[in-house]
């Protein structure tokens, strides 16, 4: 079969990696689109290096903008692509910008859609995330769901008969790179020590799109009574130099960084004491690491993390003290993200053509 996979941003690449590495040993045909939505090297062309995933096919360079002008511009340049190659399936991946317009324009071609990682649901409609993963489920062929909680998500929502739980793909990818990282700690910054920082990330536009806001953040992670490995993702930094806040903070507990390949922020949370983050990809790779998380925002689509205190929501940043601070949790993890295998799973499920 002809599998056209659509990605354009660092969650998404790791995503790929392993489901390319399973189409192709089943002697699949693999084709990739890179959208160009994330397009700094550093969020992009590095994953690609270090994840050993094919060079896109085609790279249709769409860079940043508003979400209507970013979303659109993606549906246009895709029709094209789409018309020509009318691949076997449309494969999309999580929740960004990229994952709609790519639904959106395979639909308005009648070309078959799966959604991989389908199901998440924060609740929270003022999230872009969410509006995108909603409006994927519904208008895709076939629901990839990560975890029984997607499962039962997609249930409420009527959308059973499309759905195959397929595990989460990034346990994939995570415990691998985990295996071979685990015996060399990251380069840190002068200060810093392996298990003696927490990594942070933020980068999501509640925390970042409102000066108040962002300042309590940064003001919080820099008053933290442990270093804090903050790498710091591009659109952090324009919105701290678009507010006058000041990310380069000497004598505090921050220590700022660029985003790391893939490879090296599973070391830096490898070795690390905890997380602080408002990602939804880096809760999950902190519990899957054995990693205390402090996520901060008021929900989070991963429950599964919430168990026995692996991770916890905070709110307000004034609280991010208190959370990093917790006892490390001495309850035994599940495997509620599967075992590692679940790309097989997911060329399985589009090699039968649909949900059973």
């Amino acid at each position: 079969m002809q599998v056209l996979s659509i990605v354009g941003a660092r969650p998404q690449f790791v995503k790929l990696a392993p489901v390319a590495e399973a189409l192709t040993a089943g002697g699949h045909e693999h084709v990739i689109v890179h959208t160009g939505q994330h397009y700094d090297a550093n969020m992009s062309d590095v994953f690609f290096a270090d994840l050993r995933i094919p060079a896109p096919d085609v790279h249709l360079g769409i860079g940043s903008g508003s979400h209507g002008t970013q979303t659109g511009a993606m549906l246009a340049a895709l029709d094209g692509v789409l018309a020509d190659r009318r691949p076997d399936w449309v494969l999309v991946y999580g929740d960004t910008n990229s994952t709609l317009a790519a639904t959106l324009a395979a639909v308005k071609l009648h070309l078959p859609v799966a959604h991989l990682e389908a199901g998440l649901r924060s609740f929270n409609r003022a999230m872009p995330e969410e509006h995108n993963r909603v409006l994927t489920d519904h208008a895709a062929d076939l629901l990839l769901a990560p975890t029984d909680v997607a499962v039962a998500n997609l249930a409420r929502e009527g959308l059973a008969e499309r759905t195959v739980r397929v595990g989460d793909v990034m346990t994939d990818v995570c415990f691998r790179v985990r295996d071979a990282v685990r015996d060399t700690p990251p380069e840190l910054p002068s200060g810093l020590e392996p298990g003696g920082y927490v990594a942070a990330t933020v980068h999501r536009a509640e925390n970042t799109d409102d000066p108040k806001r962002l300042t309590a953040v940064v003001e919080a992670l820099a008053g933290l009574p442990v270093p804090v490995l903050l790498l710091a993702h591009p659109r952090l930094v324009a919105r701290c130099r678009e507010f006058g806040i000041e990310l380069d903070r000497p004598g505090s507990a921050l220590h700022t960084a660029p985003p790391l390949p893939y490879p090296g922020m599973v070391a830096a949370v490898l070795h690390s004491a905890g997380v602080v983050t408002d990602s939804g990809g880096l809760q999950k790779e902190a519990y899957l690491l054995g990693r205390p998380c402090s996520t901060l925002r008021t929900e989070t689509e991963w429950l599964e993390t919430l168990h026995d205190g692996w991770n916890v929501l905070v709110p307000e940043p004034a609280d991010l003290a208190d959370a990093v601070t917790r006892p490390v949790p001495s309850a035994p993890q599940g495997t509620p993200y599967g075992d590692g295998h679940a790309a097989g799973q997911v060329v399985q499920a589009l090699l039968g053509g649909g949900a059973a």
